[in-house]
């Protein structure tokens, strides 16, 4: 089965309708910051020249004494001239490989919420709880629930109402914190994840389906509409005609078993009379909806502007994408990427589009919507950590002030997560997470990319603390690939001697080859295509021995098993997988497909 961190959005149709602990001052040392501004996310003004100790993971005090009483052996960090905001908080994120969490980190992002549940996510929160990984804060969502036809294969597919509560009480017997629902849901089944969600106490967001409109969405009780999904439609002079037509389009997708890309230039036409019909009166109906049920706005601006962007090679340019993993960078391209594809379709669209988001935001913030800051980090080329600025610098363009701003990453995240009491603001008693700044980015919200320090969770990293963490990341992402050595070898020595080959280098040359699972998942899957099949099983067999309790290893063994004609390993292979990851809904449907069949 195919994994990739990015998860590309049908964005036409939703408008429509490792670092040990030592790298950082030991939190045991009390640390006290002198002669800092701070900007402490409540909206009131600047408190100038102040003092803050830290005791522990917490901030003790607050202080504007001139000479205050500090604890004894405390480290002093004299921080005149800079500002301290609270840690910032990315609410709309896909990534959460271990090795990659620094660049959170580095750009003062402290939380994240991770949209798509996986195992990658929730054993990075386990060591991070435990203190064996330095990462960010993690609130985990369900993996995502879609309809019979879901937009991609890995997706949880439910196809009744019975089918559809069981999937929300075994993602909340996996872990999850929430449930999140997608696009190609009918009615009855989006009602039935909402029911179940409400019986067991789980908050629910997502995606605004097609077959519902954003204020059914928000009297149902979703507690956020990510991506501006489906407001475009409800702000529309024409909005109960274009509902009606989503979910007649909705049923014919179920009926042809087609999602994805299915009818494009159809929807991109529609998103054409969806903003021909825009009315303001209507939005600000809209908002004042939302914010009556108080429901959240996640816009995550970022992958629109990238839509907006397909084409100009400023995007290539990008010098973040040094800090990203092969797999990542190579799905960014543009032959592999579905958000360029659609904006492909009407690159005039695309611009109007992101253009028109930008009043949308602006219209929210006017009615009182929340709005939390978010990225869909990693569509394409929104790097991890670095485009939580990019977005509140968007946020600023729209017409947020720089503080209101600031809050959609900092107080509104902690409000939303019902976790104000410990986050959120720099106060006595709450967790110390927080960023020291150069400039003041009240008077210039760029200026949150200017980060002299990192205080995280009573912890304190420096300037150089920060960018060893990035020179570390940069190495491990620029490893060389052992795909290509082995392709070579498999054509000039066989498959043996690249099997050979392989464990030789992991053990003599482990920095220099990137061995991780995604590397030998995609040379299988080239030796899949090239009807290698031999060969493929070969390679798959040894990413099972190296990730043995990965389900996607042996999700894509059977794969391999079944397209050499083998159903009896296959399905062997895919029970392995449920047993591993019981929430993979490829394998449960391949199975069904295979068990049917003999």
């Amino acid at each position: 089965m195919h994994r990739f961190a990015t998860f590309f959005l049908l964005v036409v149709w939703l408008h429509s309708v490792a670092y040990a602990q030592s790298t950082a001052e030991s939190s045991a040392q009390p640390l006290v910051i002198t002669h800092v501004t701070v900007i402490n996310a409540t909206g009131t003004p600047l408190l100038v020249d102040r003092t803050i100790v830290i005791s522990g993971h917490r901030i003790s005090s607050i202080s504007g004494a001139a000479k205050p009483s500090l604890p004894q052996a405390a480290r002093v960090i004299d921080a005149s001239g800079k500002f301290l905001i609270p840690g910032l908080w990315d609410m709309h994120a896909h990534f959460s490989d271990a090795e990659y969490l620094p660049l959170y980190l580095v750009n003062g992002v402290t939380g994240l919420r991770i949209m798509f549940g996986d195992s990658t996510a929730h054993e990075s929160r386990k060591q991070i709880e435990a203190g064996t990984l330095v990462g960010p804060r993690m609130v985990i969502g369900s993996r995502i629930i879609d309809g019979p036809t879901p937009f991609l294969p890995y997706f949880i597919s439910v196809q009744t109402p019975d089918e559809a509560r069981k999937a929300v009480d075994a993602e909340k017997q996996a872990g999850a914190d929430f449930i999140k629902v997608y696009s190609f849901l009918p009615r009855d089944l989006y009602f039935a994840i909402v029911s179940e969600s409400k019986k067991l106490g789980l908050p629910f967001t997502g995606h605004t389906p097609m077959s519902v409109s954003v204020e059914e969405a928000s009297d149902a009780g979703q507690k956020s509409i990510e991506h501006l999904a489906g407001i475009d439609g409800s702000c529309s002079s024409r909005a109960e005609d274009f509902h009606l037509r989503s979910r007649q389009d909705l049923v014919e997708m179920i009926a042809a078993g087609k999602s994805s890309l299915a009818g494009g230039s159809h929807l991109a036409a529609m998103g054409v009379s969806i903003l021909d019909s825009y009315s303001p009166q209507r939005c600000a109906a809209v908002g004042a909806h939302l914010k009556s049920n108080g429901t959240w706005v996640c816009p995550t601006l970022v992958i629109f502007r990238t839509m907006a962007l397909v084409g100009d090679p400023s995007l290539s340019n990008d010098p973040n994408v040094r800090y990203l993993p092969r797999s990542i960078r190579v799905s960014w391209e543009p032959e592999n990427n579905y958000l360029f594809k659609i904006a492909a379709l009407n690159p005039t669209y695309a611009k109007r589009q992101f253009e028109h988001d930008m009043v949308t935001v602006f219209a929210l913030k006017q009615a009182g919507v929340g709005i939390i800051a978010g990225t869909d980090t990693p569509s394409p080329f929104v790097a991890p950590g670095f485009s939580l600025a990019d977005e509140l610098e968007l946020y600023v363009k729209a017409g947020l002030s720089p503080q209101e701003a600031i809050r959609t990453a900092t107080y509104n995240p902690a409000l939303f997560l019902g976790r104000e009491k410990d986050l959120g603001t720099i106060e006595p008693g709450k967790l110390a997470d927080m960023v020291l700044l150069d400039g003041n980015p009240l008077d210039d919200i760029r200026n949150v990319r200017k980060i002299s320090a990192l205080v995280y969770d009573g912890a304190y990293y420096d300037r150089g603390a920060l960018d060893a963490m990035l020179r570390k990341v940069e190495r491990l992402a620029n490893r060389k690939s052992i795909v290509e050595v082995l392709l070579q070898t498999i054509s000039s020595g066989g498959i043996d001697a690249a099997i050979k080959q392989y464990q030789e280098l992991k053990s003599t040359q482990p920095g220099v080859y990137d061995f991780d699972e995604a590397e030998l998942n995609a040379l299988g899957y080239q030796l899949l295509g090239s009807k290698n099949f031999k060969e493929a099983i070969r390679i798959f067999q040894l990413n099972v021995e190296a990730y043995p309790q990965s389900g996607n290893a042996y999700d894509s063994l059977a794969e391999a098993y079944m397209d050499n004609g083998d159903t009896r390993l296959a399905i062997a292979n895919y029970q392995r997988s449920l047993q591993l990851d019981p929430s993979n809904s490829n394998a449960i449907q391949m199975l069904k497909k295979l068990n049917s069949t003999n």
